[in-house]
C-alpha cells in the first residue's frame, strides 16, 4: 500500500516535497514512479526510480528541477520539486509494481499496478 501526501498551493518559483509512505512491503527493492494528470489530461510519467536496474528516468520537463529519493529506514519516497510551474498543477500520484526486476526506461503506467490516493499540487500567483 501507498500513501502520498504533501501537495499544497505555492507560487511559481516555489518547491514542495511530496512523499509516498509504503506499508507491507519494502519499497527499497521495488520500483517507484510518480506521475502526475491534470484536469482534461492523461496521466503522464514524471519519474521513475528502480532499485534492481539502478535505473531512474524524468520526465523532460521536469529534469533539473524535479529530484527522486528514498529513505529506506523510514520506507518513504520523495519527490523534490523545486522552481514549480503553473504547469506544473496536477494530481500526483506514486506507484509501485512488485517486480524484481524492472528498467525505468518508458515507463508507463500500465506498468504499475499498486498506486497512492493522489495528492493535489497547484502552482499559481
Amino acid at each position: 500500500q501507498l500513501q502520498a501526501c504533501g501537495g499544497g498551493l505555492v507560487q511559481p518559483g516555489w518547491s514542495l516535497r511530496l512523499s509516498c509512505v509504503a506499508s507491507g512491503f519494502t519499497s527499497q527493492y521495488y520500483p517507484i514512479a510518480w506521475f502526475r494528470q491534470a484536469p482534461g489530461k492523461e496521466r503522464e510519467g514524471v519519474v521513475c526510480n528502480s532499485f534492481s536496474s539502478g535505473s531512474t528516468f524524468y520526465e523532460d520537463s521536469v529534469k533539473g528541477r524535479f529530484t527522486i529519493s528514498r529513505d529506506n529506514a523510514k520506507n518513504t519516497v520523495y519527490l523534490q520539486m523545486n522552481d514549480l510551474k503553473p504547469e506544473d498543477t496536477a494530481v500526483y500520484y506514486c506507484a509501485t509494481v512488485l517486480r524484481s526486476y524492472y528498467y525505468c526506461s518508458n515507463f508507463g503506467s500500465r506498468d504499475f499496478n499498486s498506486w497512492g490516493q493522489g495528492t493535489q499540487v497547484t502552482v499559481s500567483s
